[in-house]
């Protein structure tokens, strides 16, 4: 066996293309960091100077406002920093949901536009052109006034089954009055879907290996039905619901989505669906037809076609414009200050309003979607990855 040669040290020297880039990131983040500086310490200077308070000790102190919307519980003698988590907190509710709605819109209406059948194609092509080239603060202002003047009074709610009402007082349906046997449940779920993903991957190296197809999707879904109703069945079996009312005025019990908020998520999903279809569209038509054409000379069917041969060519294309899209909705539900929906946009702008703080509200805002983009970039960028092609 040949001896590998022995690894020669490197010269750091200036000579070295490794050692001048080396000091040039160097000097770049001195610079950087000395602007920084500079501009933090100006601005506090200049602050001072005109008798204006800076810092963020303003968090402590009592905010003295109601947010009519919260996910955890708030009262107006809190301090403006439990003012400003209920308010990230309900940003995040819009752009969870939001994403999720989108890629099921976006992926139905991107795939119908290959249908066979001219009044899907029509449909799902009528309403990419229709909600991509209307502003979308325009649309947000029209849900709005969809939810506030068109709907019924919640006395003449719209209502389904009993069940679900529609009215200007928002969305009302039925939930689990809370036990202890629901985390159980949450747990067997989320128990559900690792077994789901191993059975998948399984079902992909088999895939890879011998040709052999299996169904990805039964074996998770019994698995995730299943342990969430073992989990079910430990704590108890609780069987209690919340059930909505129509009373005189209103409609009562069960939990609701108030009109602001169903106008963000509706507004926000329809508009950003619409780029969603067009960046599924264009993953699907970069397959080359070929590709197509060989999956029908196999016996493949059409779904077949698209779930095994072009979707996981297209993938590496749809990724990385769909997380623009991504990014663009969460950045966008900013906008529902427009229609008074209290996000962290609002509610910051009401803390700043009040206390005079306005470098460090607008820092936190800055932060919190700097911090939500990043997350949501590093997710997607993870999941590009792992669907990638391989070259060999």
């Amino acid at each position: 066996m040949q001896a590998r040669a022995p690894v020669k040290p490197r010269a750091w020297n200036w000579r070295s293309r490794a050692a001048r880039g080396l000091v040039y990131q160097l000097v770049a983040l001195t610079l950087i960091a000395a602007g920084v500086w500079f501009l933090a310490s100006n601005t506090q200077r200049n602050m001072a100077v005109r008798g204006i308070q800076s810092g963020f000790g303003f968090l402590q102190q009592a905010a003295g406002f109601d947010i009519g919307e919260t996910l955890i519980a708030y009262d107006p003698a809190q301090s403006y920093g439990r003012a400003i988590v209920v308010g990230v907190l309900n940003t995040l509710r819009v752009a969870v949901v939001g994403i999720i709605c989108t890629t099921i819109l976006g992926v139905l209406v991107g795939v119908g536009r290959f249908s066979r059948n001219a009044l899907v194609r029509g449909l799902c092509y009528g309403y990419v052109e229709l909600f991509r080239n209307v502003p979308i603060l325009l649309q947000l202002l029209m849900w709005y006034l969809f939810f506030v003047e068109v709907l019924p009074a919640p006395n003449e709610a719209w209502k389904l089954l009993d069940l679900f009402y529609l009215s200007k007082g928002g969305v009302a349906f039925p939930v689990p009055v809370w036990a202890d046997a629901h985390l159980l449940t949450a747990g067997g779920a989320l128990a559900g879907v690792a077994v789901g993903w191993w059975w998948r991957r399984r079902v992909q190296r088999r895939f890879e290996l011998t040709g052999e197809n299996g169904n990805r999707w039964l074996v998770p879904l019994v698995a995730i039905v299943g342990l969430s109703l073992l989990g079910w069945l430990l704590g108890g079996a609780p069987t209690a619901w919340s059930v909505p009312q129509q009373e005189a005025f209103q409609v009562d019990g069960g939990a609701s989505a108030t009109p602001e908020f169903m106008a963000v998520l509706v507004g926000l999903t329809m508009y950003t669906a619409s780029f969603v279809a067009e960046v599924v569209r264009g993953g699907i038509q970069s397959v080359s037809h070929g590709q197509t054409e060989a999956a029908g000379a196999l016996g493949l069917s059409r779904r077949q076609t698209m779930n095994l041969v072009v979707l996981p060519q297209a993938m590496r294309v749809i990724i990385p414009p769909l997380t623009n899209q991504y990014l663009n909705l969460t950045k966008n539900s900013s906008l529902a200050v427009a229609i008074g929906y209290p996000d962290v946009v609002s509610i910051a702008n009401t803390t700043l309003n009040q206390s005079g703080r306005a470098v460090e509200c607008i820092a936190i805002i800055m932060l919190v979607y700097l911090t939500t983009s990043l997350s949501t970039s590093a997710l997607m960028n993870a999941y590009n990855k792992r669907v990638a092609i391989k070259e060999r």
